[in-house]
């Protein structure tokens, strides 16, 4: 598949990939096209109920969980709208906290 990006899932998230550490999904096949925008949509049609996870209520990162598209914090880029070309990988870090 033309499109297709790799997504690196962290492991308290698995639970919505089957298990899978690393899925495949095509974002041009989304409205959003190739962007981590399009990223969520793809990745939420085959495994639903994780962009929730991933998004707040209001659409944005929630704000303990870090996305990087190859080694760019996406927060950095565009956000959302931050390209993902075939090939890419993405990955999706929850923040650790402590002090």
């Amino acid at each position: 598949m033309s499109g297709e990006v790799t997504v690196r899932i962290p492991t308290i998230l698995r639970t919505y990939t089957g298990g899978e550490a690393e899925v495949t999904v095509d974002p041009s096949t989304t409205a959003a096209g190739a962007t981590l925008a399009g990223v969520l949509d793809a990745l939420e049609a085959n495994h639903a109920g994780i962009r929730s996870r991933i998004l707040d209520d209001s659409g944005a990162l929630r704000r303990f969980v870090n996305v990087y598209v190859g080694d760019e914090d996406v927060r950095f880029a565009d956000g959302l709208g931050t390209a993902t070309p075939a090939g890419t990988q993405i990955s999706v870090i929850p923040a650790v906290a402590g002090g």
